[in-house]
C-alpha cells in the first residue's frame, strides 16, 4: 500500500461514519413525526436555553423527546393529571432568535415548576384539548 492508501481509508471511514449518523437522524425524526400523537415543541430548559423537540401525547403521559438526539427515551416525561395549563404568551423579543417563528409560548405548571413549551397555535390548541378531555380527580376515578 503506498502513503496515500491509509489517510485515505481512514478519512472515507469517518465520512461514512457521519452519513451514517446523518441518516439514523433522519430516520428516527420520521419515526417520530409518523406517531400519532405528536407535535414539534422546543422546551426551555432550566438555564433559559431553548431546545427543540418532539412532543408525544400517551393516555395518560406527555413525552417531550429532544430532536438532536439519538436516544429513542424521552428526556422529560410529565404524568397528566399533574399537568396543569397556566396560558400562553407570545415570545419575547430575545426569544424570537432562539425558537422557530409563528410558535406560541406554552406556559405550563408541573408539580409546582413552571414548564415552558414553544409550538405552532394549532399544536396549543390539540395540547388544552388533550389536557382538558382527561379524566378529572374525584370519586370514582382512577387517578
Amino acid at each position: 500500500m503506498n502513503d496515500l492508501g491509509l489517510p485515505f481509508i481512514a478519512l472515507a471511514g469517518a465520512f461514512l461514519l457521519v452519513v451514517i449518523a446523518l441518516c439514523l437522524f433522519g430516520v428516527r425524526r420520521i419515526m417520530l413525526r409518523r406517531a400519532l400523537g405528536t407535535v414539534d415543541a422546543s422546551i426551555c430548559t432550566a438555564e433559559n436555553r431553548w431546545a427543540m423537540g418532539v412532543c408525544r401525547y400517551r393516555e395518560s403521559v406527555l413525552e417531550w423527546v429532544r430532536l438532536l438526539s439519538l436516544s429513542p427515551l424521552p428526556t422529560k416525561t410529565m404524568q397528566r393529571s399533574k399537568i396543569e395549563l397556566v396560558g400562553r404568551r407570545e415570545p419575547t423579543e430575545s426569544e424570537l432568535t432562539r425558537i422557530p417563528p409563528g410558535v406560541v409560548v406554552v406556559i405550563l405548571s408541573y408539580e409546582g415548576t413552571e414548564v415552558l413549551l414553544a409550538m405552532k397555535f394549532g399544536a396549543y390548541a390539540g395540547l388544552s384539548a388533550w389536557l382538558e378531555a382527561g379524566p378529572h380527580i374525584g370519586v370514582g376515578t382512577w387517578r
